[in-house]
């Protein structure tokens, strides 16, 4: 909802219930009102609106329910925000929790939200390259306006260079170059296919320790940094797989999304991941 759907007014009466049934006797508005914030200096309330049916462009209003008087009213301008977007609006309940809150954001437009839960999202994800892909993959999914869940996300990070002081051999060997990775003994990067004259700890998933084998036949030592090996099962989930090619699979509370996924693709995975849910979400 925004601007043609949830209208502001100014009011010079105190906004209690008394005043505002004043207010609201004879009151006319837009047909596509359904909303109406009221503010009184720094005082806000909403009220949702009842309208008679009928022609034309404003309707009688026959009746009305006070969602929020002034002390349980919050305000917030924040000119980036898209007003539409459901996760971000999510954020700003959770950090007002049993408040309507009445949001000015981009475009000057306006909506509130109330009595909204957040779902939760872990994204696990490997660093290095840093910031986590994944994670930024996920944002840019929430902040496209096509994911329509109150959704807050939460970023659980492998970090791989934390991983080196485990190794106990005199060389460790890292999945690929583009993660820049060293350490202070000799390392190699897997994707070179290097000759190794020394015993190494492979740092890296599943598919990682496959490759090592075929190539260099026998087993390896193996620290395992698969997202999907650090999944809370009872927390909705969503990590990268080599496994998966394009699109996403799922399984109960976690999706997999391909190394190279794009956002369209995390888009699809998340709205997939809640599409059970029964939460109720949304604004107002």
């Amino acid at each position: 909802m925004h601007c043609k759907d949830v209208s502001i007014r100014d009011v010079d009466v105190p906004l209690d219930a008394e005043s505002i049934a004043r207010l609201m006797d004879g009151w006319v508005s837009y047909v596509r009102t359904d909303d109406l914030v009221l503010r009184n200096g720094d005082d806000y309330a909403v009220v949702e609106l009842r309208k008679r049916d009928g022609k034309g462009l404003f309707r009688d209003v026959e009746g009305y329910r006070i969602v929020s008087l002034p002390e349980d009213t919050v305000f917030v301008e924040d000119p980036s925000l898209d007003v539409l977007n459901t996760s971000a609006l999510a954020r700003i309940q959770a950090q007002h929790p049993g408040k309507a809150v009445v949001v000015r954001g981009m475009f000057s437009h306006i909506n509130y939200i109330k009595d909204v839960v957040p779902e939760r999202l872990m994204v696990v994800d490997n660093v290095p390259p840093s910031p986590s892909k994944l994670g930024v993959l996920v944002q840019r999914a929430l902040d496209s306006g096509f994911v329509d869940h109150p959704i807050i996300n939460e970023d659980r990070i492998i970090d791989m260079s934390e991983k080196i002081g485990d190794v106990s051999t005199e060389a460790v060997m890292f999945p690929c170059r583009v993660s820049n990775m060293e350490a202070d003994i000799p390392f190699y990067f897997l994707d070179d296919a290097p000759e190794v004259d020394r015993e190494v700890t492979l740092i890296g998933c599943h598919l990682s320790k496959r490759i090592y084998t075929a190539l260099y036949g026998g087993d390896v030592p193996f620290i395992n940094v698969c997202p999907a090996d650090y999944v809370d099962p009872g927390v909705k989930t969503i990590v990268k797989c080599c496994k998966v090619k394009k699109g996403h699979e799922r399984d109960g509370n976690l999706v997999r999304v391909p190394w190279g996924a794009t956002v369209p693709e995390v888009v699809d995975a998340i709205n997939d991941l809640f599409s059970d849910d029964r939460t109720a979400h949304g604004p107002c």
